[in-house]
């Protein structure tokens, strides 16, 4: 038996008082003790998860901006690509009284191809056409209007009659038309306001040839190529794919199949590094208007810009006045 002094001793040693001994407010600081050790761990799990929660931010924003980038990157190469490595370069080219350069074999059709609404050429044009027609009267000369121009889609490409009919300008499907003959019948593509300044001779030694415009890309209204240039092909194919509404008309006929859809396929097209005898060449500007030895003249023309064109071409000076700092 134990002595009640010895039970005595076991409940009076200290640190080991028991439950019932503890008191209300002891009870309540342990508790509190205990809260306050679990709160650290608490604190680290919601900057953790804030943490998770950024870097999944800032990843889906790296996404997105490198998705943006990549879809308009063609477009920013614009900037400061101009296609000097395939310039033709006015040493090359024979005076205009020289007539033909000798060292390059024709490889281009004598044709020339122009194109309008209907047979009714207005009288502003007509100096023009005529100035081409009487320089060049042993080349083959094909006008085509909108009907021929819709027949020989429907006859030669009728995989395309559908999206040639569901354009909403008319200026697109003159567009695309110039694509389609030169890389079916190849020769030259003149627009009817350009002039003839001197014979074309000396560009039929070239596979294929676009001019360059200011201040980036390059222009569809004058152009040559062989039949079925790898270029003019893969460009008709890719029509189908660029034609969007932009709710602007200037800037969806560009887009579609005007001079900025026909720089983006120049420029995947250079990017695909064509071999040598396929290449597209760029006539710069010296050499397409403006001097003596140019071979073109240019006339009022631009018949379907409307008044959004206005308001890009203001928007256009008022950024380059900014840019350059010039008052009128």
């Amino acid at each position: 038996m134990v002595s009640e002094p010895e039970a005595q001793d076991k409940h009076d040693k200290p640190g080991e008082a028991t439950a019932g001994d503890a008191s209300p407010a002891m009870v309540k600081e342990i508790q509190l003790t205990f809260r306050t050790t679990k709160r650290p761990d608490k604190r680290l799990r919601t900057i953790a998860k804030m943490r998770r929660g950024v870097l999944i931010f800032l990843l889906i924003n790296v996404v997105v901006i490198g998705f943006l980038l990549h879809s308009v990157w063609t477009l920013l190469t614009l900037l400061v690509v101009d296609g000097s490595q395939d310039a033709i370069l006015a040493a090359e080219l024979p005076s205009p009284k020289a007539g033909k350069s000798s060292n390059r074999p024709d490889i281009i059709p004598k044709i020339i191809h122009q194109t309008y609404a209907n047979d009714s050429i207005p009288e502003v044009w007509k100096g023009a056409q005529k100035s081409c027609k009487e320089l060049h009267k042993d080349f083959e000369y094909k006008f085509w209007t909108d009907k021929k121009a819709r027949d020989f889609i429907y006859t030669e490409y009728p995989w395309f009659l559908d999206t040639f009919d569901s354009y909403p300008y008319n200026i697109q499907r003159a567009d695309v038309i110039r694509y389609f003959i030169l890389a079916h019948y190849g020769g030259i593509y003149i627009d009817l306001d350009d002039g003839c300044n001197r014979r074309l001779d000396p560009m039929l030694g070239y596979p294929a040839w676009v001019r360059r415009t200011v201040p980036t890309g390059i222009s569809n209204d004058v152009m040559g190529a062989v039949p079925n240039h790898p270029f003019f092909t893969r460009t008709i194919h890719e029509l189908a794919k660029y034609n969007r509404n932009w709710i602007l008309p200037y800037i969806t006929v560009m887009a579609s199949t005007g001079p900025l859809f026909l720089s983006v396929m120049w420029r995947h097209y250079t990017n695909s590094k064509p071999p040598l005898g396929e290449e597209v060449k760029i006539m710069f500007p010296p050499e397409s208007y403006g001097h003596t030895w140019s071979f073109f003249t240019h006339h009022k023309g631009d018949s379907w810009h409307q008044a959004d064109v206005q308001f890009i071409f203001w928007v256009s000076m008022t950024t380059l006045i900014q840019t350059k700092g010039l008052e009128f």
